[in-house]
């Protein structure tokens, strides 16, 4: 028992280290918590006892304390509650913790305390928190998977969502954003009736036509100046701002000059749409300045001052483009979603020598997702300057989008060199491979294959970009569950063909919530890029459909305050960092005509526990009870 028990506790400590905590085993090195464990004897005589660790992290008191045996979890009595006699106190994790947790909060000056209950192993464990006040209440909480959520960067945080209860910062600025969409889309509608496909692009030119203001080339000032009787303007808001998205897109140093003639002539809309260029008697200007102002105010800042992963330009687009009859999906425009973007860059261990493609780049959510990692790995300007200029390439097909997704870049910082308006499948994957790209990512057109035209289907997409990336590289597409599975012959030819000169890694199930509001169940598969697949190679399937996120009212897909936990333990099961239940994760070889999921590998291999075995017994009884009760004595006897 003593040999289990310390494998768990180096599995704690592991934990614990991976999540930067530095907690004190059996004792503490601060004198306050150390005199008080003098007098925390778990038999209750008042003389010293020890919990695994303890610690302090900012204001908050941590202490943990472990059994090995899964079974000696949690012992609550006839009333749900944790047993607190001493027998239990000792037997049990929780019971053990809350007991320390409850005995610092009453001896120590330390007003909020997390108490851990933690049991089993890496394979199959629990990891129980508990909140203790400076009274010794205590409020059970979710279990969780690691201490992620306890780390000097996040703890806060937690204790502001989980205990408090209240909207963190993070939160307030998706209502923000929420309710800016909705307020941009009514006005675009109402003072303009714009077509969907132009709206993104009216909101492109604009910001653009912002980042002018630093170089006194525009000013929001010189739109629709008020005119004397009889007088007529020089120029048009619209001719204004167009002029200065020309000046701003030379100054980004757009090349070559037929990319610059394409982005222009998206924005002509801006300059021809009569209706934005006329004043509004309502708003007292024209539609296009109050837009400007709109996007100053809550847009550009945001862009130019908050450096982060998250695409805010797609972002805001997806939203508003949600009210316009439908999601945008008939414009292209299924967005993948900020934590989705940044877990790809996760599963590829990018480093700042990597050359990323996205070969369906639609608003470059991950490009910028790829760049802002990537430049988090570096101090030197030099490979900063070399990642935006070198190391980000894209294509994408629509022209609207292409220009959205080259605004993006421009927006943030550059990355837009080396953007192209190309239809992907009609590129020879050599000459892209030429390239020298590392990592390929994409999120392909859903649902557009058909046995008539199956170079349509996602897996040939993937296989496309597969063949274009070069060797060894990491190739990441998220596609819907069923281009998985081989529907059709063509899919499980292409599905062998990629056997023969690529290898599979593992195909992550996602939250059917994903994309919400498409009603697509989608996966995320990974490959190693020119390397044949090895027929013994163990490909790992994992189920991550509970990611901690949630569909909430008016809102739809939010990310909990477990999300963070949740991919943690992704990453470290998909990197070999700890085993885990087949439940989770199934490591297996592969066939072609397998379907390469989760559901298709899985199966339950957990022996069932004593308690298990008491429960379903006492389950038949009782339902045998009742059917005698009804008169259905019959169903148990024996026929002749």
């Amino acid at each position: 028992m003593a040999k289990k028990e310390a494998a768990t506790d180096l599995w704690v400590y592991d934990l614990l280290k991976e999540a930067n905590l530095n907690l004190s085993p059996q004792g503490s090195t601060i004198k306050e918590i150390d005199e008080a464990l003098k007098t925390a004897s778990k038999a209750g005589t008042g003389k010293v006892g020890f919990p695994e660790y303890c610690g302090v992290v900012k204001d908050f008191l941590l202490v943990i304390e472990n059994k090995a045996d899964l079974s000696k979890h949690i012992k609550r009595n006839d009333k749900d509650v944790i047993e607190a006699e001493t027998k239990s106190v000792k037997d049990f994790a929780v019971n053990g913790a809350l007991f320390y947790g409850k005995h610092l909060a009453l001896n120590t000056s330390y007003k909020k305390v997390l108490a851990f209950g933690v049991s089993g192993d890496e394979k199959k464990h629990r990891i129980s928190p508990i909140f203790i006040d400076e009274r010794g209440g205590y409020k059970e909480l979710e279990d969780v998977e690691t201490f992620t959520l306890f780390s000097e960067k996040n703890i806060d945080t937690f204790y502001t969502t989980v205990i408090l209860k209240e909207a963190t910062p993070q939160e307030k600025t998706t209502e923000e954003i929420l309710k800016d969409a909705k307020s941009l889309h009514e006005d675009l509608r109402n003072y303009g009736s714009i077509q969907d496909k132009d709206k993104p692009l009216i909101v492109s030119g604009i910001l653009l036509a912002l980042r002018e203001i630093d170089y006194k080339g525009f000013s929001i000032d010189s739109l629709s100046i008020p005119l004397e009787e009889g007088e007529e303007a020089v120029e048009t808001d619209g001719e204004i701002i167009y002029k200065a998205i020309e000046r701003n897109l030379k100054r980004a140093d757009v090349k070559p000059e037929v990319k610059k003639d394409k982005l222009l002539s998206q924005f002509l809309v801006i300059k021809d749409t009569k209706a934005i260029n006329e004043v509004n008697e309502f708003l007292g200007k024209t539609p296009l300045k109050h837009y400007t102002e709109f996007l100053y105010k809550n847009i550009y800042t945001n862009i130019k001052y908050i450096q982060s992963a998250e695409d805010y330009l797609g972002r805001f687009y997806g939203e508003f483009m949600s009210y316009s009859g439908g999601d945008g999906q008939n414009l292209g425009i299924v967005l993948t979603p900020k934590h989705i973007t940044e877990l790809f860059c996760d599963l590829a261990e990018l480093k700042p020598t990597d050359k990323v493609l996205d070969t369906c780049c639609g608003t470059a959510g991950f490009l910028i997702a790829a760049m802002h990692d990537m430049l988090q790995k570096t101090d030197k300007e030099a490979e900063k300057r070399r990642i935006r200029k070198e190391q980000l390439h894209g294509l994408e097909l629509q022209p609207y989008m292409f220009t959205i997704a080259t605004t993006n870049m421009i927006l943030r910082g550059d990355g837009k060199s080396n953007l192209e308006q190309e239809d992907f499948l009609k590129q020879n994957p050599a000459v892209l491979q030429e390239k020298g790209c590392t990592v390929g990512m994409m999120n392909p057109p859903y649902s557009m294959g058909t046995k008539a035209n199956p170079s349509l289907y996602e897996i040939n997409f993937t296989e496309h970009l597969l063949n274009s990336i070069v060797e060894d590289g990491k190739v990441i597409v998220i596609v819907p569950q069923s281009s998985m599975t081989g529907k059709t012959k063509e899919e499980q030819a292409i599905k062998a063909n990629i056997l023969k000169h690529h290898t599979l890694e593992g195909v992550i199930t996602l939250n059917k919530n994903t994309f919400y509001g498409v009603g697509t169940n989608p996966c995320i598969a990974v490959f190693t890029a020119g390397v044949p697949h090895d027929k013994d190679k163990e490909v790992k399937f994992i189920n991550f459909e509970n990611d901690g996120f949630e569909v909430q009212k008016h809102r739809g897909l939010v990310e909990t305050i477990h999300a963070q936990d949740k991919k943690q333990h992704l990453l470290d099961v998909w990197f070999n960092r700890i085993e885990a239940p087949t439940k989770f994760c199934v490591k297996t070889t592969v066939e072609a005509d397998d379907e390469w999921l989760h559901s298709f590998y899985y199966f339950n291999d957990e022996i069932p526990t004593e308690a298990d075995f008491e429960k379903t017994i006492g389950d038949y009884l009782t339902f045998e009870f009742s059917m005698i009760m009804q008169g259905r004595k019959y169903l148990f006897e024996d026929g002749e």
